[in-house]
């Protein structure tokens, strides 16, 4: 079996890298001519039901104005019911054709269930297309409004937009991973959100009854503009707790993406049948210096985000250069500012 694997080893990658490099070129130019049909002839979207999680804030509301900017009938979902509703207010007067607020939290089966079939009896067209489009931190929330939707998305052909994380092909550190609750998410919930990703692509070969009735598009955003990146967080036990200096050692130096500008690449993605995106599209870059050159991925986070032994975790290069000129040129007016939703 060594002679085997070392023989493979090299012959192995050899073969595949020389089949990519012949593969690639008319694979791409494929993708290309049908990326720019889909641009042409995008899906109509009018009249559509399309069920929002996350809808209170950053990009869920976003989507639900770009959806309602497509003549879509929304159902938004949220925890926060007053936000809900402004946030469904605005979409009638932007052309949304009828919205529905379901306040629930989608780590609850129960809570999940109800809605999903609170928007189907609403609405009553099974028949017709069903985005689901998935808002949450929480993967198990995810996981379980997929279930609730799954039946009634294979029979109207609907389609999943999910919202992952791009550090799961580019692990950012984390400065607190080891001080539970101190930074964003719990760890735990950290690793289920970016691991929503992985599980989401491989739903449409794992879950065999599935086959290509129900689309997916993973989306895996960089840094955008919303409660998180304002440095909103959720403790160990649930209590909400903003801490902006710690969120600015973590962004940087890396620019801020408004997260209307997310939410319009996330409608037109989905419109066009794509698989995957990326937002901003440039991000995708760090993860060719990631496979190619981890050392040097590695030398700059060390160097970015290291403290020095009993500073303060927000005690970083990285939050200097931030608070040196970064954040008022790369970053967003709304995450310099103090005010956050607090309902």
């Amino acid at each position: 079996m060594d002679m085997v694997n070392g023989v493979l080893n090299w012959v192995g990658t050899t073969a595949m890298v020389a089949s990519l490099l012949l593969f690639y070129p008319p694979y791409y130019l494929f993708k290309t001519c049908y990326s720019f049909l889909s641009w042409l002839f995008p899906e109509d979207l009018t009249g559509k039901v399309v069920l929002i999680t996350g809808a209170s804030s950053g990009i869920g509301e976003q989507l639900a104005y770009q959806y309602a900017l497509k003549r879509a009938s929304l159902a938004l979902v949220a925890r926060r019911e007053s936000s809900l509703q402004q946030v469904a207010d605005r979409a009638l007067e932007l052309g949304a054709r009828d919205v529905i607020v379901l306040p629930g939290d989608v780590s609850a089966p129960d809570d999940c269930n109800r809605f999903v079939q609170t928007a189907i009896s609403h609405y009553d067209r099974c028949a017709e297309l069903i985005y689901l489009v998935l808002q949450d931190i929480n993967f198990w929330g995810s996981v379980q409004t997929t279930f609730a939707a799954l039946p009634h998305l294979k029979r109207s052909r609907g389609r999943i937009v999910v919202t992952a994380s791009a550090t799961g092909w580019n692990p950012v550190p984390r400065m607190s991973f080891y001080n539970v609750g101190n930074f964003f998410f719990h760890p735990l919930r950290q690793q289920d959100f970016i691991s929503a990703c992985w599980d989401f692509e491989t739903l449409p070969v794992s879950c065999t009854e599935l086959g290509s009735q129900v689309g997916i598009t993973v989306v895996t955003p960089g840094w955008i503009e919303s409660e998180m990146s304002k440095g909103k967080y959720l403790k160990e036990h649930g209590e909400v707790e903003v801490d902006q200096e710690m969120c600015d050692a973590q962004i940087g130096l890396f620019p801020v993406e408004y997260d209307k500008n997310c939410a319009k690449a996330m409608v037109q993605a989905a419109q066009q049948g794509e698989r995957y995106l990326t937002v901003p599209a440039w991000f995708r870059a760090m993860y060719l210096w990631r496979v190619f050159a981890p050392e040097v991925v590695e030398i700059c986070y060390r160097l970015l985000y290291m403290h020095g032994h009993g500073a303060r975790q927000a005690d970083t290069a990285s939050r200097t250069m931030a608070e040196s000129g970064g954040k008022q040129l790369l970053y967003p007016t709304s995450l310099r500012s103090e005010e956050i939703k607090s309902d």
